[in-house]
């Protein structure tokens, strides 16, 4: 059962989005520097791993497979955090999950920046396990808040509510805001992560971590619970 979020509705929706942006930004360094794979779109590292069996894919099976395996990693310790607390109060977990989430992009940046994380050779595994966790905890959190059309990574049954529930196609041509939102959001992420890759890899990273630890301040200050933004 989705859980009220301590935002009103607009600042719910201003909080997705920019942890949408994030995947963007954290998803550029995992696909350009890590050897193109994912850390937060798992349908992406599943396809690769099948077209990994192919001679001359130039793509990794491990790779992708620690992704996966990083990725669950931190999917079940955002999913025991929620099932803990989130009935205790919803401030208090999501500052929790979403502050978790940042001191691990915060962990990697420094520990890249200092070289003790590389980004190549067989011991970025260890930076993609990481990653991957991070952005677990992330979806698994933003599933349990229950958001509507704000998963934070999937934009395929985004793109897919947005055109078979519009008007032209029979719909109820519901107001788009949110989904045009979110694949702006995701675009503009992965852009700047591309763009600011260019100078360093680490500094995308940890953009992400202050971004994110914004959104932990915003939840866990907020005032009381409204249903509205879970409607």
């Amino acid at each position: 059962m989705p859980v009220p979020s301590p935002l009103g509705s607009r600042q719910t929706v201003a909080a997705m989005l920019v942890l949408t942006a994030v995947t963007g930004l954290v998803d550029a360094v995992s696909y350009l520097r890590l050897g193109h794979v994912f850390v937060a779109n798992m349908t992406g590292n599943v396809v690769f791993l099948g077209f990994s069996i192919t001679p001359g894919s130039g793509l990794s099976a491990i790779a992708s497979a620690i992704a996966i395996g990083g990725f669950v990693v931190g999917a079940f310790a955002g999913g025991r955090l929620a099932h803990t607390l989130a009935e205790v109060g919803p401030r208090r977990w999501l500052g929790i999950a979403f502050t978790g989430e940042a001191i691990i992009l915060g962990l990697v940046a420094l520990l890249t920046g200092t070289g003790v994380l590389p980004f190549g050779g067989g011991a970025g595994y260890a930076t993609i396990a990481v990653l991957g966790a991070a952005l677990g905890v992330q979806n698994s959190t933003v599933r349990h808040l229950g958001a509507r059309d704000l998963t934070t990574t999937v934009l395929t049954l985004t793109l897919t509510g947005l055109t078979a529930d519009s008007a032209l196609a029979g719909g109820p041509g519901a107001q788009p805001h949110r989904r045009l939102g979110s694949i702006a959001a995701m675009l503009a992420g992965a852009a700047a992560g591309a763009g600011i890759l260019r100078w360093s890899p680490t500094a995308v990273i940890a953009l992400a971590a202050v971004v994110v630890a914004v959104v932990a301040g915003a939840f866990a200050t907020a005032g009381a619970p409204s249903t509205a933004a879970s409607r």
